[in-house]
């Protein structure tokens, strides 16, 4: 299966939960484990290529003038990952089917995390910096999503507003890191850049970007002192933290450094940053975990130690410290997921998971408990189970790393954190599970169906397998390892075996378990030190920290930005003008090379004309009704200017959208006072209509510069001009620019229009049903209004005309490509013409025969013009390429058929609707504000005679 296809699998999927739900919580899962299956099945179809040896790739050249290509590139490494995301997401999706109660949303649930699958395959397939920064935003984003899922909760929310400040500081860090990587490699590819060791290495940037791609690694996968982030993600539910700590998200930290590790690792830097980072993150986390009294908190903390663990195995530098980071990186997936899991059994069996509250489920329980326990021992690193044998490489790795010139540290904290691993493991079993049996539980505890603990059991199956047969996962895991190293390491000959005799490992492993059996023993006297010890909490500095930054930012944005246009717009005029200025009196302005043209009595009338409404609306602004007859004036006279120039395309486009825009604003007028109170005092108008003049001038002068004088270099217009008609088929340049050689601009543009419609229907609807809503119901007019609002002669006028408007509306759109028009003219005047219809016969009577709504309306029109621009990838052509060819069918003249007349009909609808839903949006309000309109033009019914006196004449609005 195609790589872009695998990625694209779950992004696609995500569209199907929130659809199926309807179907029922079963479709809704089985679309979802359907999706995650087929993107399973296509990576497995890479597999024999992998074994191989061979690097699969797919890529496309986007935008290669920045380095931005959506290049694909999966090897092991990358098919390691891919498939714990992929393998253990068919877990979870089983898992949370029924792990979730009627009460939460499954749709919502299941589209989150597609999409944050989708995040993660994208991170590991990526063979572009570029790209793989766009998927690491997404996980941040979308594990927000996932966490925040149960938005009633408190800690929720907080858990994942904490997690996606940590995690997104981070990857701006990043970024950084990222650019100036491939800066120094002089390119964005990872298949580049991992060749360019030492390029890289030898570079004086090598330090800053070492750095900043550490930060984003440690962020993410919750080092040290940024681990504290992960414990409070716990408040999502138990799905989503099996997933997040097992496979995912904490796991992409990881990836990267393993990603980068022939180009970054093996220097002092590499060695001391990792290496520290890791130890004390593994020592300190599991030290945390031990008196946590959650089951999630303590696994989480547990993973903190983990993911400490594996980042100091990678910071060694060594062949066999990365061997040994690629087998608990597997074994961590197992055992931590099937252990989430039964947690989440625990929680949703006895509502609680407090290990306070619990104990002696042993017996009500006997499923889970062998599930838990078996994955526990596996964690705690005892023999014949898959946790032993990479703790055992972990001990023998920290054996042979001295650090600081201290031959002894690393051993005496790897031990350490081995330690404290194996006691919170064994309190785990003993404080939940083991002991008597109580008669206090919240709820009466009793293992699930199998849809719960199946999942993990398939875990725990394999924790067996390769613990007690280790070569099995010998080969995959060396080839993994050998993806990692690169081409220029050799993977270690060591063999993967239960028994490698009586070694120093060996002896620290039996250190390790019989300590943590003590620590047990003695938990309830460690417990009091702990608690009277006093020590920082990373929430707390988390908090003071964000508040600290609050503080300082109300400092400096207050007195900016304080809610008044007015003043924004004095600070950028007073900017721009300054700033021009000082280009004039410090520049060199050359001398005219052109004349002034003479202007004749009809043009110095229409200047006179612009002029006195432009300056009547500053001293009559505040008569809104005025001020809009004013502004009409002006927009009237600008059109006249472009007809005057010959931009026939520009004085219809202007034409058309002042009549929308006085009819927009006449329905925003009826809600507000017919006079505006007076603003400001005499002397701040001054000091306004002072910076307002200045700016004025300077506009006059830049514009009357550039008008006398001819450009320095060619104009784009000239390219327009001369390849319109052959590169775009159409002879009206405006329309070619506009649906072929900026289609791209035009494209986002109604999609920007659109989405401007939909915000004031939200808007609407908020009012309309909102705490607004009975000011709208008592609302009475200022003045009387009169009886005849459907005027029959207005009713007649506009039913005649509507044909002919749409007519000409197909008119226009038809030429467009050749002479003046185009469908963002021909869409807004189709719409004058249906806001005629409202004007004259009323809303009721017009909305009654409504056949299609607006927001379709939009949608059809961005998808008409987004699947035209997708048409021109069939034919190798970049997005929104056109094509035109001219035929002739008799007795009819030759006549053009172009694509961009498809893609032109899309402009068309999406200016409709959005016009449209705007304007009906406003009518609603008016309608709402005052007396039901009546359901009949022209004020009659035709259901009832006239001539009854108990049936009087209907009156409405």
């Amino acid at each position: 299966m195609s790589l872009f296809l695998i990625v694209a699998l779950p992004f696609l999927g995500a569209l199907f939960p929130g659809l199926m739900i309807n179907a029922g919580r079963q479709a809704c899962a089985g679309v979802t484990f359907t999706v995650t299956l087929a993107a399973f099945v296509g990576l497995l179809t890479n597999l024999p290529a992998v074994l191989s040896g061979e690097v699969v790739t797919a890529g496309i050249n986007w935008l290669p003038g920045i380095g931005l290509n959506v290049n694909l590139m999966l090897d092991a490494l990358g098919f390691f990952f891919a498939l714990l995301i992929l393998g253990i997401g068919l877990l979870i999706i089983t898992y949370a089917r029924f792990y979730l109660s009627r009460n939460d949303n499954m749709g919502e649930f299941f589209t989150y995390l597609l999409l944050f699958q989708g995040a993660m395959v994208g991170i590991v397939l990526s063979d572009n910096i570029l790209l793989l920064l766009i998927f690491w935003e997404l996980t941040s984003l979308s594990s927000f999503l996932l966490i925040g899922y149960w938005k009633h909760l408190p800690e929720g929310r907080q858990g994942a507003r904490m997690a996606l400040a940590v995690t997104g500081m981070g990857g701006l860090a990043l970024i950084g890191g990222m650019l100036i990587l491939g800066n120094i490699a002089g390119s964005y590819d990872l298949s580049v850049i991992l060749q360019n060791r030492e390029i890289i290495q030898d570079s004086p940037l090598y330090l800053p970007a070492l750095i900043l791609i550490l930060l984003g690694c440690f962020t993410k996968s919750a080092q040290f002192p940024f681990h504290f982030w992960l414990p409070h993600a716990m408040a999502a539910p138990t799905p989503v933290s099996a997933y997040l700590h097992s496979a995912t998200m904490v796991k992409a930290g990881i990836f990267l450094m393993a990603r980068l590790w022939p180009v970054l690792s093996g220097t002092p830097e590499w060695f001391v940053i990792v290496t520290t980072a890791g130890l004390v993150t593994m020592v300190l986390g599991a030290v945390i975990a031990l008196f946590k009294h959650d089951l999630k908190a303590l696994l989480a903390f547990s993973t903190v130690s983990h993911l400490g663990l594996i980042t100091m195995l990678l910071g060694t530098g060594t062949a066999f410290g990365a061997m040994a980071a690629v087998f608990h990186i597997l074994n961590h997936a197992t055992f931590k997921a099937a252990l989430f899991m039964s947690a989440g059994i625990v929680d949703h069996e006895t509502h609680t998971r407090d290990i306070r509250r619990l104990g002696g489920l042993r017996h009500l329980m006997p499923i889970t408990f062998t599930i838990a326990s078996i994955a526990a021992l596996s964690m705690a690193g005892i023999p014949l189970l898959n946790g032993f044998l990479s703790k055992e490489m972990m001990l023998e790795e920290a054996n042979h790393t001295v650090l600081f010139d201290t031959p002894w540290l690393v051993p005496t904290l790897a031990v350490v954190g081995s330690l404290f691993s194996a006691a919170y493991c064994f309190r785990l079993i003993g404080h939940t599970f083991l002991g008597a049996k109580r008669d206090d539980y919240p709820a009466k505890p009793h293992d699930p169906g199998a849809g719960m603990w199946m999942p993990p059991a398939v875990l725990v199956v394999l924790v067996v397998v390769i613990g007690c047969a280790p070569f099995l996962a010998e080969p995959f895991v060396k080839l993994v390892t050998g993806a990692l190293l690169g081409e220029a390491a050799d993977v270690p000959k060591n063999y993967f075996k239960i028994w490698h005799g009586l070694v120093p490992a060996l002896y620290m492993s039996i250190a390790a378990v019989v300590g943590g059996l003590i620590a047990l023993a003695l938990f309830n006297p460690l417990l009091k030190i702990w608690d009277t010890v006093p020590r920082p909490e990373a929430k707390t500095i988390f908090d003071s920290i964000i508040d600290a930054a609050v503080a300082l930012a109300k400092l400096i944005i207050r007195p900016l930005h304080d809610g008044a246009f007015s003043r924004y717009a004095a600070i950028a005029a007073v900017t721009i003008s300054a700033i021009g200025y000082h280009a004039w009196v410090t520049g060199s302005v050359g001398a005219p090379t052109r004349t002034a043209q003479q202007a004749g009595p009809v043009e110095i009338a229409g200047w006179l004309m612009l002029v006195a409404a432009t300056v009547g609306l500053v001293f009559l602004h505040r008569n809104r009704l005025l001020s809009l007859i004013l502004i009409g004036i002006v927009g009237l006279m600008v059109s006249v200017g472009f007809v005057f120039f010959s931009a026939p395309d520009l004085a219809m486009t202007q034409i058309t959208v002042e009549v929308v825009t006085i009819i927009l604003l006449l329905l925003a007028l009826n809600f507000l006072p017919n006079r505006t109170p007076v603003e400001s005092a005499v002397l701040r108008r001054m000091r306004d209509g002072a910076v307002a003049v200045a700016a004025g001038i300077g506009t006059f002068a830049l514009s009357y510069h550039f008008l006398l004088r001819d450009a320095i270099t060619t104009p784009i217009s000239e390219f327009h001009l001369a390849n319109s008609y052959k590169g775009g088929g159409g002879t009206n340049v405006v329309n070619v620019i506009l649906v072929d050689f900026r289609g791209f601009d035009t494209f986002g543009e109604i999609i920007v229009l659109g989405i401007a419609a939909l915000l004031i229907f939200a808007l609407t609807e908020t009012l309309l049903f909102g705490p607004v809503r009975a000011r709208l119901l008592n609302r009475k007019p200022d003045q009387p209004r009169a009886g005849d609002m459907h005027p029959m002669m207005m009713v007649v006028l506009t039913r005649v005309l509507m044909p002919l408007v749409i007519l000409v509306g197909f008119y226009i759109f038809l030429r467009g490509h050749n002479e003046p028009g185009g469908g963002f003219i021909a869409g807004l005047i189709v719409s004058i013409g249906v806001v005629m219809q409202y004007m004259a016969s009323g809303f009721s009577w017009t909305n009654a025969r409504l056949r299609y709504p607006y927001h379709g309306v939009i949608g059809a029109g961005v998808l008409i013009a987004g699947l035209t621009g997708i048409g021109s990838w069939f034919v190798g052509k970049p997005f929104l390429t056109s094509d035109f060819t001219y035929v002739r069918i008799p007795p009819f003249e030759k006549f053009e058929l172009a694509t961009a007349a498809l893609f032109d009909l899309g402009v068309f609808l999406a200016v409709v609707g959005a016009v449209m839903l705007s304007l009906e949006s406003f009518s609603r309000l008016a309608r709402r504000a005052h007396v039901k309109d009546s359901e009949h033009p022209m004020d009659i019914d035709p259901s009832r005679d006239p001539a009854d006196p108990n049936n009087p004449k209907l009156e409405g609005v």
